[in-house]
């Protein structure tokens, strides 16, 4: 399973968060949950019940809300 990123396109959070992994040379998926409502539940589900983006969803299956380029490197072993 790849990282993915959930999303909106108008999520300052998520622009600044996708350039620096893009930096890092961290591959991931981006998911926009405006455009899909399989994963706009998952991301509510997640987040009691909010669509709190960017939130990550690591190779492993575990899931992280709004976290910083330190805390994604050392989920993924990079840092």
């Amino acid at each position: 399973m790849p990282l993915t990123m959930y999303s909106t396109v108008w999520c300052g959070y998520c622009q600044r968060l996708k350039a620096q992994m893009q930096r890092e040379g961290i591959a991931f998926v981006e998911v926009d949950i405006e455009q899909d409502d399989v994963a706009a539940a998952m991301v509510e589900d997640v987040n009691g019940g909010n669509q709190t983006v960017p939130t990550l969803q690591f190779p492993d299956g575990s899931f992280a809300t709004n976290p910083s380029i330190g805390q994604v490197k050392e989920r993924l072993g990079l840092g």
